[in-house]
């Protein structure tokens, strides 16, 4: 084993214009080379696995919320069958079919619902106390076999000559089970049924009665049983064959307990304000791209105000999924497989690339440093998960790796690419996990990915001498008015970069972007606009065309670029595939704009010495 000693055999010198020092070969680099490449086998396995089991399950439900077509169809005076079904012809498949409650059973004539003070002004009857509530049944045994659904005492009472039933308590909203007849309908017409039970204390068997359906999508902020271990285990159980939906952007409390026995269904919905605030066409946008590129298996929609928007809506809808490749059907849910083994040998790569990149910097010990303190950083806020830990060295390593190995010619940006595209290997086989691709355990330290890379690959551009000389050097630099303006400008930037990382950002959008990326994702995968902007300032850094610390302000940029590319594939519940899209439609666009943008700065910059100046003799002979 070579000693980790300082190497006398430096890499050629870099580019003319460039100031940063050129980087170390070290004995150990070929080794450390080729076990992350060796590495990466077990890693592309993984990576061919994972994208066959994304093809799989290219199928959604389109699914209708079932009140809200009742109460449309009561406002255009039409039936809500009859309109359920002219929906059914636009493409939807599934319906939102919400419990009963006591209410429902009023509204159908199954039996009298009155308050004490209604019934005692129509009855007279000074037994009747206006503070309780009292039902009676019109269909035979409908309110004499409620109480003992619930915990609520109640008592049998003789008003006026009839038998009621008192409740202490207002049963206006307490479930009662699912309508079997609506059920049965709906599933004679070929809907898929997406049953929502509520949530009550009083009920004393909850989950008892559910119905013979695919998926439980449950209402508020916690499934039913969340706050009681033992009642959460029997929902668990009596869930059975069904599977439980997860609502995109709405945690709800004990999920997790039913996704890790039953899988889970994706679920995207728009609640009715933001829908009334968006056109049809870009309701549908969102849809299709949830279902695209977020792997969203039920697609609940709610009908417009009027019918003819929701036409327009389901209509574009359909078109956006076929074009897509979303089958609009039953989605049978699979759960992803990790494979321990591979997963192991994948752990080698990033490791070895993190020795690498600390023992290619210019000041070896300083490299060092940096290199363990970034692995146990990323273990750290990983709380020591060996594999979401190096996956996460992964993902601010090799965007690092290549800028820092190389960075003399426009050609090591291409090395810098190759590496970056590695990384991503290592990246999906060790961040990849059932819970991970269902978006329970989203990826930790995003912002690390941008942040990371950039100081690494900046601490490499410090001279091979002495650090303190070097801090010397620094604060007893002159400072001009253009080199401020420069660094207030570059810190600008790159705060606008890292406040609109992820799906939510703390930095808004213009109309004018928000309608571009509309039109991009409706045609084609969206590239990341990070990676079309960071990969031409990398090319242009590299050129070597600018002189003195612009070319390393440049080369930053780029780093930017390759950590997005990172970044990209590191929201596990995006498809493999639709992540390369993205991201080699980002390559493609970058280089040719790298390309044009190096030779439009190096016209403009020989324009600007030459301009005014006549030739000399021998340029005009």
């Amino acid at each position: 084993m070579c000693p980790v000693t300082q190497p006398a055999d430096p890499t050629p010198p870099t580019a003319t214009g460039m100031t940063v020092p050129a980087p170390t070969r070290h004995p150990l680099t070929p080794l450390l080379l080729g076990l992350i490449f060796l590495s990466a086998i077990p890693a592309l396995i993984l990576a061919f696995g994972r994208v066959s089991y994304e093809q799989s399950q290219k199928t959604a439900a389109l699914v209708m919320d079932y009140p809200a077509v009742v109460t449309q169809a009561r406002r255009f005076g039409r039936d809500p069958q009859e309109l359920l079904a002219h929906y059914q012809s636009l493409g939807v498949n599934g319906v939102g079919m919400y419990e009963d409650v006591i209410g429902n059973l009023a509204q159908r004539g199954e039996l009298y619902l009155k308050s004490g003070a209604d019934l005692r002004a129509e009855t007279g009857d000074a037994a009747v106390s206006p503070r309780n509530f009292y039902l009676r049944s019109l269909k035979p045994g409908v309110a004499e076999s409620l109480p003992a659904r619930y915990t609520i005492p109640t008592r049998t009472v003789q008003v006026d000559g009839q038998t009621w039933t008192e409740w202490p308590t207002d049963p206006t909203f307490l479930p009662v089970g699912p309508d079997e007849q609506l059920l049965q309908q709906l599933k004679a017409r070929g809907l898929m049924p997406v049953y929502r039970p509520y949530a009550d204390d009083a009920v004393r068997e909850p989950g008892a009665d559910w119905p013979d359906v695919p998926f439980v999508l449950f209402n508020g902020e916690e499934v039913i049983g969340a706050r009681t271990p033992e009642l959460l285990a029997q929902i668990n159980e009596r869930l059975g064959q069904r599977v439980p939906a997860l609502i995109e952007a709405t945690p709800q409390r004990g999920l997790d307990t039913l996704v890790a026995t039953h899988g889970g269904a994706r679920t995207f919905s728009v609640n009715a304000a933001w829908q009334n605030r968006l056109d049809p066409i870009t309701l549908a946008s969102k849809y299709n791209l949830a279902a695209r590129e977020r792997s969203m298996r039920l697609l609940y929609v709610r009908p417009y105000p009027t019918i003819n928007e929701t036409d327009d809506l389901l209509r574009r809808t359909t078109e956006l999924l076929g074009k897509s490749g979303v089958k609009i059907t039953q989605p049978v849910i699979e759960p992803f497989h990790e494979n321990t083994l591979l997963r192991t040998l994948s752990l080698i790569g990033p490791v070895a690339a993190l020795l690498l990149l600390g023992l290619s910097f210019p000041l070896l010990r300083l490299g060092l440093i940096a290199a363990a303190a970034s692995g146990l950083l990323a273990l750290v806020m990983n709380k020591f998960n060996p594999y979401a830990g190096v996956a996460l060295i992964a993902a601010v390593t090799f965007p690092a790796l290549g800028l820092v190995l190389r960075r003399a010619r426009m050609s090591d940006w291409f090395i810098a690419t190759g590496l970056s595209l590695t990384g991503v290997l290592f990246v999906s086989a060790l961040g990849a996990t059932k819970d991970s691709v269902l978006g329970l355990e989203p990826f930790r330290g995003v912002g690390l990915t941008l942040l990371l890379p950039l100081l690494l690959v900046a601490a490499s551009f410090l001279p091979r001498q002495d650090l303190r000389k070097t801090i010397s050097d620094v604060y007893g630099a002159p400072i001009k008015l253009g080199d401020i303006l420069i660094m207030a400008i570059a810190a600008g930037v790159f705060a606008l970069v890292f406040l609109r990382r992820g799906n939510t950002t703390g930095a808004g959008v213009s109309d004018t972007e928000a309608k571009i990326r509309q039109d991009l994702q409706d045609t084609l995968v969206r590239p990341r606009f990070k990676e079309m902007a960071g990969h031409p300032l990398g090319l242009l850094g590299l050129s070597g065309v600018l002189p003195g610390y612009f070319g390393a302000l440049l080369i930053l940029g780029g780093v930017v670029g390759q950590s997005s590319i990172l970044n990209t594939f590191s929201h596990f519940h995006t498809p493999l595939l639709i992540s390369a899209q993205r991201c080699f439609l980002g390559l493609g666009v970058g280089l040719i704009a790298g390309l044009i943008m190096v030779q439009l700065v190096r016209a403009a910059l020989h324009l600007w010495r030459t301009y005014g100046h006549a030739p000399t003799p021998e340029a005009r002979a």
